[in-house]
């Protein structure tokens, strides 16, 4: 394999603080730019690298003390490589060291050795096929002066495998910042923890959300429940830029296989969003843990929370209506027989009088639309549920929590049942929920009493796991962010924030500057599960050509006959 021509030689470093590279005389220092991928050969082993810094270095400190002019090129070029030189450090993150046993093209029949010496006098890479090199962990480093270069087309592909791959689900997410080469996400391995998408306002979180959910469903890897704040996932949002323009939603991209289900009608159809249906709760599916979550918006205090356990105990699921309707006379009684406090629950009843002002809150439901979402989820649909109108965090809060509990509980109870039969039929289809401003479900002082935090937690125990989608990581609870598999990260400023994504990543030290040096547009570190290694990547663009790639004409859709049988067992399970 011809390497080209090599960039620099490895000087110092260590395992733990990464390698120090220095730059040949005809390499530019400024084509050296934080999170380049490269390729450092060894004497045995292959070493994959990712650029962490770059910097100036002299041969001697009389040259700073008197520097020569800039317009005298000829000292200039004397100086450069030996007087004057640049340096890298690379962070090494796979490595590569060939068996005995395996295949190589040997040299004049002579060497068995896979890095072969050339005409040149460097090495010449024979490798196996990128289906049966086995890539490690790094766990030693390149001897002095192993030659450090570009990365090729066939090293992206060994490492982050092709979109076509016929045994993985692998997704292009997008390339890397100076190759036309696709960075490849493992979709199994994705949906089967949970996953964060991370970055300050404006730098395209919505949109690299938009692309792993569209993957997601292109690839059949999992089903999705997205919980859409801000209306941006279903139907089309609108494009960032100084001109006006739109995206296409999900359920542009996949009519058969997205369904809207919507909070606020009236907005829905304002919106132009076709067979969107609508989604009401009753105050009888409201538990006091929902409420919880909700106390910091609804202004309640530690007092009013323990009592309405004492309502919910004596009434049970009529709790709250019970509440709304009773007079000051009533609460009176109500507390001298079950030892409440009259002024935490007086309060309590003024407070969640506001659930009244919500629209999509019923005394009484016609029918049970959790469960008819559920019933689409197993069918294989994939649901994306739109807030409209009522986007404030109160209803955002308290519909997430409502809903995905009562899920998270089908499953608990179907995993169980696969548990027990073995049977391959039993097994629960794979649930990703996609939810915004994950920090308020995930912060350190709710986590506990969510249902978030606890499927955070979970992993992939009962086939269902979160794309939490924040701008704040420093407020997710650190023991939920050692848990998230895959981080897609675009620029962070914060250093809570940086200092936060890398929480319980081995050696994020040396990822912080790549971080922080990231373009504010169309640029994310990847970091996890779902790639073998952390990798800096240009997005891929959210446009009429990934329309065109993604779009369900673009794949063979299951029949109807076979999603009207998987609802029917659905429907079975559910006792409908």
């Amino acid at each position: 394999m011809n390497l080209g021509q090599p960039l620099g030689s490895v000087i110092q470093g260590s395992l733990t603080g990464g390698l120090e590279v220095r730059l040949h005389p005809d390499v530019s220092v400024e084509d050296m730019r934080v999170g380049k991928f490269l390729v450092v050969q060894g004497v045995r082993s292959r070493f994959f690298c990712m650029l962490t810094d770059v910097a100036l270095g002299i041969a001697n400190q009389r040259i700073i003390a008197n520097p020569p002019s800039w317009e005298d090129t000829f000292l200039r070029e004397v100086l450069a490589g030996g007087g004057t030189y640049g340096t890298i450090n690379l962070a090494p993150m796979l490595m590569f060291t060939p068996e005995s046993h395996e295949s190589f093209s040997p040299t004049n029949g002579k060497s068995a050795n896979p890095f072969v010496p050339s005409a040149t006098g460097l090495a010449s890479f024979q490798p196996q096929t990128s289906t049966t090199m086995e890539l490690l962990p790094v766990k030693t480093i390149p001897s002095h002066f192993s030659q450090v270069y570009e990365a090729s087309e066939e090293d992206f592909r060994r490492v982050f495998g092709w979109e076509d791959d016929p045994q993985r689900k692998n997704f292009s997410i997008g390339k890397p910042l100076d190759m036309e080469v696709p960075v490849c996400l493992d979709l199994n391995r994705f949906v089967e923890r949970s996953n964060g998408v991370f970055g300050k306002s404006g730098t395209g979180k919505s949109f690299l959300t938009r692309l792993l959910l569209a993957g997601t469903i292109r690839k059949n890897a999992a089903v999705n429940l997205i919980f859409d704040m801000h209306s941006e996932y279903g139907w089309e949002a609108v494009s960032e830029g100084k001109q006006f323009s739109t995206v296409k939603g999900l359920k542009q991209l996949f009519p058969s296989l997205v369904e809207v289900y919507t909070l606020d009608p009236e907005s829905t159809k304002r919106r132009g969003v076709p067979h969107a249906q609508e989604l009401y709760l009753s105050y009888d599916q409201i538990e006091v843990e929902d409420i919880k979550l909700c106390s910091r918006d609804l202004g309640l205090s530690e007092a009013s929370l323990d009592n309405a356990n004492i309502l919910y105990a004596e009434f049970g699921k009529s709790w709250i209506l019970q509440l709304i309707n009773m007079t000051n006379e009533e609460i009176k009684l109500f507390c001298e027989e079950k030892r409440g406090h009259q002024g935490s629950i007086t309060a309590l009843q003024r407070k969640l009088l506001r659930l009244e002002n919500l629209k999509y809150m019923r005394a009484a439901c016609p029918q049970n639309y959790v469960n008819q979402m559920l019933r689409s989820l197993e069918a294989g649909k994939n649901i994306v549920v739109e807030f409209g109108s009522q986007s404030n965090m109160l209803s955002y809060m308290l519909v997430t929590n409502m809903i995905t509990r009562r899920i998270h509980q089908h499953y608990v109870s179907k995993s169980e049942k696969f548990l027990q039969t073995k049977n391959p039929n039993d097994k629960p289809t794979q649930l990703m929920i996609t939810i915004e401003e994950a920090h308020r479900f995930l912060d350190p002082a709710t986590v506990q009493s969510t249902i978030f935090g606890t499927i955070a937690r979970e992993m992939r125990k009962y086939f269902v796991t979160l794309l939490v989608v924040d701008q704040r990581p420093s407020g997710i609870d650190n023991e939920v962010m050692s848990q998230i598999g895959t981080r897609i990260t675009a620029l962070l400023n914060d250093e809570k924030d940086i200092e936060a994504i890398f929480t319980g990543v081995s050696g994020g030290g040396a990822l912080r500057s790549v971080l922080a040096k990231l373009d504010s547009k169309q640029q994310a570190l990847i970091l996890g599960h779902a790639v073998p290694m952390p990798v800096v990547v240009r997005t891929r663009p959210y446009d009429t050509t990934f329309y065109t790639e993604i779009g369900e004409t673009a794949w063979d859709e299951k029949p109807d006959e076979e999603l009207f049988a998987a609802a029917e067992l659905a429907k079975a399970d559910l006792g409908f």
